[in-house]
């Protein structure tokens, strides 16, 4: 065999091992597509999530890059501090207070709920997250840029704030009256209670 033969039989095993690498799915994926068809499906076509996304679309339909950062940077400083002025705001939001009911009738195979609007910042939670922004992160871009029915699954991992291992789903959220992505939606599970 030469060495052009060696070569190119080593490079056609590399791509064929990595397309095969690709196409299987981790374990968890299967799971958190089914629980995302059964269950958070219909939590983002409740009319009051669909609203409340809505009107913050409208309430920040002129915000700047510069201004996305400072209310992103503001939220960050209040994570540690003992006065938590915006994040209290967000909070005791009605779509908070909803998301919390949503978590808490889950019995702990959900870890976190969070909706984001057009421009990737948080609508309502259920706990607080670590930024304010997520329009940078995987989970809004793999949802909201992607289009209608979009669903991301991310990968396993310990979370900082729950300290459970957990993975997140996450999706479009679309407006049923006119068909058009408004927003995203992300679900933290605990992967040991789903699988």
């Amino acid at each position: 065999m030469t060495s052009k033969t060696r070569v190119f039989v080593a490079t056609t095993v590399f791509t064929a091992f990595f397309a095969a690498t690709a196409v299987a799915e981790e374990p968890h994926v299967a799971p958190m597509k089914e629980f995302a068809e059964a269950q958070v499906a219909a939590w983002i076509q409740d009319p009051s999530v669909v609203e409340a996304i809505k009107a913050q679309n409208d309430k920040h339909a002129g915000l700047t890059e510069s201004e996305i950062g400072s209310l992103d940077q503001q939220w960050r400083s209040e994570t540690g501090a003992d006065s938590q002025p915006f994040i209290d705001k967000v909070l005791k939001n009605a779509l908070s207070q909803h998301l919390a009911s949503l978590k808490a009738g889950q019995q702990g195979l959900v870890t976190e709920i969070f909706v984001m609007d057009n421009k990737g910042l948080n609508v309502g939670q259920s706990d607080v997250t670590s930024d304010y922004w997520q329009g940078d992160e995987a989970k809004w871009k793999e949802t909201y840029l992607a289009g209608p029915n979009a669903v991301f699954v991310d990968e396993v991992e310990q979370d900082e704030s729950t300290q459970m291992f957990q993975s997140q789903l996450s999706m479009a959220i679309t407006d049923p009256a006119s068909g058009e992505v408004i927003g995203a939606i992300t679900v933290g599970v605990n992967v040991d209670d789903l699988l």
